[in-house]
């Protein structure tokens, strides 16, 4: 019962925050627009470790051509590219991801690599074991 609530929360809070992350500030009038287009870009179930879970929504910007130091991350989830390519080793499989595209992270040994010339970034949603 402790797994469907701490789930069924975890999916509220994951969808506000993705929710309040790709609203816009500016107005749109009812002549311009009279419905919300919604699309899913992602979905997985999840069964969380503990029903006590530490969220994080963090921005990375990667400089031109850097590559990360294998690595993990406390935990796992959504990633979304906003801007640029990057190229994502997890798990042993390599995967490439351009602006607007999201993967899941596992939270295995990883490495990231910034495949372009330009900067690129990325919005991390973290779902970790609370401490």
């Amino acid at each position: 019962m402790i797994k469907a609530q701490a789930i069924k929360s975890m999916g509220f809070i994951l969808t506000a925050l993705t929710t309040l992350f790709f609203c816009t500030t500016q107005g749109v009038s009812a002549q311009e627009k009279t419905s919300l287009n919604r699309t899913a870009l992602l979905e997985k179930k999840l069964e969380l470790p503990t029903p006590n879970i530490t969220t994080k929504v963090i921005r990375i910007a990667f400089p031109p051509a850097f590559k990360s130091h294998w690595h993990t991350h406390e935990g796992q989830g959504p990633r979304y590219v906003i801007k640029g390519t990057l190229k994502v080793i997890e798990g042993g499989k390599t995967n490439t991801y351009s602006a607007g595209e999201v993967f899941w992270e596992t939270g295995e040994l990883m490495s990231i690599e910034n495949v372009t010339d330009d900067a690129a970034e990325l919005i991390i949603f973290e779902l970790a074991p609370a401490k």
